[in-house]
């Protein structure tokens, strides 16, 4: 298998950057998960996919867009009415849902090869995400494994919160340097590591 180039290599700078006085505020990185999905449901076909989509991935998908769940490296969260984005580590995930999915209960699109996934993570993240998204995203209103499909300015991004203070930004990869670089920027002030 080859391994994926990452749009970031030119802009990769690791190490410690930004304001430390208070400690490290979050840490971004770069992660390359084996799968990133879309499926859709035909109208009036939301509860098959959804069970299409937990009988490929063991994952129990609320029906709703913003819901969400994430367990061990699986995500999955709704994007839009009976539309969801989902992540696995394994590469065969499109495959399994379009074995799964049948043709009149609605579509699979395979978007692994054109986005990047970037993670912040940390006590600040929230914080850096509230400087570039009008989102609250504290926890009760932002729950772990919810996620949202938002713009900043005309980079689109998808987001799923991994974990208390952790968030997965899904972002096309020809936009990956100009968001990476802009994350950083925001992050300086409560100083950030890159890993």
């Amino acid at each position: 298998m080859v391994e994926p180039l990452s749009p970031l290599a030119p802009v990769w700078k690791p190490g410690s950057h930004g304001n430390f006085a208070a400690g490290v505020g979050v840490v971004l990185s770069e992660t390359q998960p084996g799968s990133i999905v879309e499926a859709a449901a035909w109208h009036g076909e939301e509860k098959k996919l959804i069970a299409a989509i937990r009988k490929s991935t063991g994952l129990s998908l609320p029906d709703g867009a913003g819901a969400g769940t994430y367990a061990n490296g699986k995500g999955a969260f709704g994007i839009a009415p009976g539309r969801f984005l989902l992540v696995d580590q394994a590469d065969d995930l499109a495959v399994r849902l379009r074995e799964a999915i049948a043709a009149d209960i609605g579509t699979v699109t395979d978007l692994s090869h054109g986005r990047t996934t970037i993670r912040i993570a940390g006590p600040k993240a929230e914080w850096v995400l509230s400087k570039l998204f009008a989102i609250d995203f504290a926890l009760p209103a932002f729950p772990v494994g919810s996620g949202v499909a938002t713009v900043h300015h005309d980079i689109f991004a998808q987001i799923q919160r991994t974990d208390e203070d952790s968030f997965d930004l899904y972002v096309f990869r020809s936009f990956a340097r100009s968001f990476w670089k802009m994350l950083g920027h925001s992050a300086e002030e409560v100083g950030y590591e890159v890993r």
